[in-house]
């Protein structure tokens, strides 16, 4: 098997003195969704932050392309290739969604290529080629989850961390996202995702972890957990 894209080893962070994750391990391989599950305050977000260099690095190590990234900050994280789109999408609503694309290819790797990778998101999310000269701020929520999307995208991943993607969404745009997760991961981009949405996305995910009061507690194919009592019980009210 070959090496993983991405291996998080026995992390440990948190906020001032106040440590939320201890000594979470996972891995994300090269094209694979993986998901991270769990409940509210469970850690999911913090140790997305970690991994984008938003909180510093306790203890542990985080290696990328065999690389340490430990101690490097969030803009270096992006150059090599990782972006997180946050949780609450946080797009600039002032801007249009084309200006606010063009914000996403700030790294010189990107801004190299932006031009077709422009035209590429607006084949993918062709609502956004639509509303390309609107205001981000006057768009509905599922289109700003597809802004903040290509805006990750924008920068050229070969990693792309979803902190609640479907956070707040109607059914049927939750399931165009998990859709829309799927195409990407098809491009070659891995994919490592934070959802409470537990079977939108253990329908995509190849592989998948859950995390309880900052510890991995189970990991498997994601077959395997969504058959898991377990994880329904705790999860899916079962």
């Amino acid at each position: 098997m070959s090496e993983p894209l991405l291996d998080c080893r026995d992390i440990i962070s948190g906020y001032g003195d106040i440590l939320v994750l201890h000594g979470v391990g996972l891995t994300v391989r090269a094209g694979a969704i993986t998901a991270l599950l769990g409940a509210n305050g469970a850690g999911k977000s913090t140790l997305m932050r970690t991994l984008s260099g938003l909180l510093p690095l306790r203890g542990g190590s985080i290696l990328y392309q065999g690389r340490e990234l430990g101690a490097a900050n969030a803009a270096y994280r992006v150059t090599a290739g990782i972006a997180l789109v946050p949780e609450g999408r946080l797009v600039f609503p002032d801007l249009t969604v084309e200006q606010n694309l063009y914000l996403g290819a700030y790294t010189p790797r990107a801004r190299a290529g932006r031009a077709a990778r422009l035209n590429e998101m607006y084949d993918i999310f062709e609502r956004l080629r639509e509303r390309r000269k609107q205001m981000a701020g006057t768009l509905s929520g599922g289109e700003q989850q597809m802004l903040a999307l290509a805006r990750g995208l924008m920068s050229d991943p070969t990693l792309l961390l979803l902190d609640e993607p479907s956070l707040g969404l109607a059914p049927q745009i939750a399931r165009q996202v998990f859709e829309t997760v799927s195409r990407i991961r098809d491009r070659g981009i891995a994919i490592l995702i934070v959802e409470q949405d537990v079977t939108g996305t253990l329908g995509i995910a190849d592989y998948a972890y859950v995390m309880e009061n900052g510890r991995i507690t189970k990991s498997g194919d994601a077959a395997s957990l969504r058959d898991d009592p377990a994880v329904l019980a705790s999860y899916l009210g079962g």
